[in-house]
């Protein structure tokens, strides 16, 4: 491991949150939204939440929260508890159900969403692909016409780099639903993003909380293949671009990605982990076990039918489909009929054809 490395691993360690005595305190940009009524889906989770203690420190019409996890969202109320929620909504609510969504609608008439919501855990995924199907896809689809019959003006999708060259359940369920927003996003007054990114470091469910677990317990770490890889950005970065984002009015593409460096090898992450954690690291061992369904060994930020171009802000990419490719056109009624009784395998092969 070089010095870059080392330094750049450091960073989002301390980036992370998860460390909060070396934690440096950022001053967050305010952005106006005076007069935007701003819905999150996911609102309790980490991107959600990220974008939620960010939007706070911002002016706002009103803010909704929703949430399909109902001890999450009651921390996330407990988290604001002594800032000014006066114009913030809680709201207990599964996207999936289009009653409960189609009121959500009806009461407040959002104009800016930002849709954090999905089932993200890959080899989960691949054991339960039926729920990443109609949450990932389907529910993505009901927000989306919601969206256009509600006359939304912008629709943030929060993407991942596992929806290019996907041979994960999950990352197919993201890239048909990326697919579905580039679709739409020409033909609809909505104005469609994607946001596409790697893995939030220190976020639920991510490699770093799993490290410094398995440290704090005095077992090996844990290493799915010594050449693996992923793309990784800090919670507060990724949420600070996201916003940066909703002030570009770019119609004839809408998938963005960040600069997150180069891709960090997950071993080079657990052994500057065990440095960094001091004493408490000090026979920690680090065990090779094998990739997990779904898994791939290294991910990228744009497929072969794609292009980066860079724009106003450094950090943010816009990334366009080569001239004569167009977008999937997905049969949803083949997505809808599929059923929990299904084969796993049947159900991938109908994915493979809309990515």
């Amino acid at each position: 491991m070089n010095k870059s490395t080392s330094n750049h691993i450091d960073q989002l360690l301390i980036d992370s949150g998860l460390f909060p005595t070396k934690k440096i305190q950022q001053k967050l940009k305010s952005f106006d939204f005076s007069d935007e009524t701003i819905l999150i889906t996911g609102a309790a989770g980490s991107i959600g939440s990220g974008l939620t203690k960010q939007l706070i420190t911002c002016r706002y019409k009103k803010l909704i929260l929703v949430d399909v996890a109902e001890s999450p969202l009651y921390d996330l109320i407990k988290d604001l508890e002594f800032e000014d929620t006066e114009n913030i909504d809680f709201r207990l609510l599964n996207i999936t159900e289009e009653q409960s969504l189609q009121h959500l609608f009806e009461t407040y008439k959002p104009t800016l969403i930002f849709h954090t919501a999905a089932y993200k855990h890959v080899p989960l995924m691949e054991g339960n692909p039926y729920e990443a199907i109609k949450l990932n896809i389907l529910g993505t689809k009901l927000l989306v016409d919601l969206s256009i019959e509600y006359s939304v003006k912008k629709f943030i999708f929060i993407s991942t780099d596992k929806a290019v060259n996907p041979i994960s359940i999950m990352g197919m369920s993201k890239r048909i639903a990326e697919n579905y927003l580039n679709h739409l996003s020409t033909k609809s007054k909505t104005q469609f993003i994607t946001t596409r990114f790697g893995n939030i470091l220190g976020s639920n469910g991510s490699v770093l909380p799993l490290f410094k677990k398995q440290i704090e317990l005095c077992i090996p770490l844990t290493v799915t293949n010594d050449s693996i890889s992923r793309y990784f950005i800090s919670k507060s970065k990724a949420c600070a671009l996201i916003l940066e984002i909703t002030a570009f009015n770019n119609h004839t593409s809408c998938t963005y990605t960040f600069n997150m460096g180069e891709p960090i090898k997950i071993i080079d992450l657990a052994e500057r982990l065990v440095v960094f954690s001091g004493n408490l690291a000090e026979k920690t061992e680090i065990k090779i076990t094998e990739l997990r369904p779904g898994e791939k060994l290294h991910e990228n930020i744009v497929s072969k039918n794609e292009t980066l171009t860079p724009t106003e802000h450094e950090d943010i990419l816009l990334v366009k489909l080569k001239e004569g490719v167009e977008p999937k056109i997905i049969n949803f009624t083949e997505l809808v009929n599929i059923t929990p009784k299904m084969p796993h395998s049947e159900i991938k092969s109908i994915l493979e054809k809309y990515v």
